[in-house]
């Protein structure tokens, strides 16, 4: 028999693999097992989170950041490109403000709802 550890869709799950004969027994459904914590994203700027977050609307990966901290920002202007399902998609600034923080790099993995921004 062998155990492994698998994570699908977030959930953590404990399975024993037991090496058959190939007799077609049925195999045991897996147990829900505690999840791991997740490690909080770096923060790429230094400084204070903002008031407003910017959150990831979809899992995906980062392919530009084309904001930086301090900059002022109108409602509506691009602040990320976030690839998902082969697109990029534009995450733009919720309404008008000062980009307070990037919390996110180029080549990072995000999941949905994660924080890509903040804004003051």
């Amino acid at each position: 028999m062998k155990n492994y550890t698998i994570t699908v869709n977030g959930n953590v799950y404990e399975v024993t693999v037991e090496e058959g004969t190939g007799t077609g027994a049925a195999p045991a459904a897996p147990k829900a097992a505690p999840a791991a914590p997740k490690a909080a994203p770096k923060a790429v700027s230094q400084g204070a989170q903002g008031s407003v977050t910017v959150a990831a609307p979809m899992p995906g990966k980062i392919l530009g950041i084309k904001a930086s901290a301090g900059q002022a920002v109108k409602k509506g202007e691009v602040l990320v490109i976030l690839e998902a399902m082969k697109m990029e998609n534009e995450i733009v600034a919720p309404e008008d403000g000062t980009v307070a923080s990037i919390n996110v790099a180029n080549g990072d993995s995000v999941e949905a709802g994660a924080t890509i921004a903040t804004l003051n």
